[in-house]
């Protein structure tokens, strides 16, 4: 199951809602994690946008709930249009509003994105087959980790390249981690941890969904490669 909502608009097309948030992170003196509303605000954007691409559709619009601030807001906003950037979606709209009645005592964003996909693309309950190819591409990371590790997070263009891939199948990973994701994927199969060989912690949380989990057909295993490099880690079913 994807956390995203399909509503068909029309009979050619539906839009896709996808959202994020995140809590005790940012700039307060109480936030766990202590990183600029930049950072904040790009990863948040980063998850819902992922999600929102995995099910096949096109971002359009994002929507900031923001309970850092007003002060935050500019960079907040710098943080998404970041990300809007890496994807080259120049022209989608951003607005949102900020909590300024009564301040908090820890940083908390909310991140909404709606996509546009043809109905004719809708997703089928994948099945799975022994034929099929797993990976995990970047790193389940999670906090400061994310700061410090930022080598090992899958890019969003990556990202983007990878889902405008024929008959490849994409989920990020978020912060029930790469084990319950692919729990996710196939209506006809449940894993168990002993069943996989990966050199990642499959249990470990992807906070803004580092990584993300991709299914494709044996044939395309030479391109994937090529394509992701340092990034991939491929999964063995024993």
């Amino acid at each position: 199951m994807r956390d995203v909502l399909i509503i068909p608009f029309n009979h050619e097309k539906s839009i896709v809602v996808a959202s994020d948030n995140s809590g005790g992170i940012g700039l307060k003196e109480m936030d766990a994690v202590q990183v600029p509303y930049e950072t904040v605000a790009y990863y948040s954007f980063r998850v819902a946008a992922m999600e929102c691409m995995s099910a096949g559709a096109r971002p359009f619009s994002v929507i900031l709930q923001n309970f850092c601030g007003d002060g935050a807001w500019p960079a907040l906003i710098a943080g998404i249009n970041k990300g809007l950037e890496e994807l080259s979606l120049n022209d989608a709209q951003v607005n949102g509003s900020t909590e300024s009645n009564f301040p908090l005592l820890q940083s908390a964003v909310g991140m909404t994105v709606l996509g546009k996909k043809e109905n004719d693309s809708l997703i089928n309950p994948l099945h799975f087959s022994k034929q099929m190819k797993i990976a995990v591409i970047g790193a389940p990371l999670v906090g400061h980790e994310v700061v410090e590790r930022e080598v090992e997070v899958a890019p969003l263009a990556l990202f983007q390249r990878i889902c405008s891939l024929k008959d490849v199948i994409t989920l990020p990973v978020g912060s029930k981690g790469i084990l319950y994701e692919l729990n996710q994927l196939f209506s006809n199969r449940k894993f168990c941890a002993a069943e996989i060989q990966t050199s990642l912690d499959i249990h470990k949380s992807s906070g803004p969904s580092t990584c993300l989990v991709a299914v494709y057909p044996p044939e395309m295993q030479i391109e994937i490669k090529s394509m992701t490099g340092r990034y991939l880690h491929e999964i063995h079913l024993v």
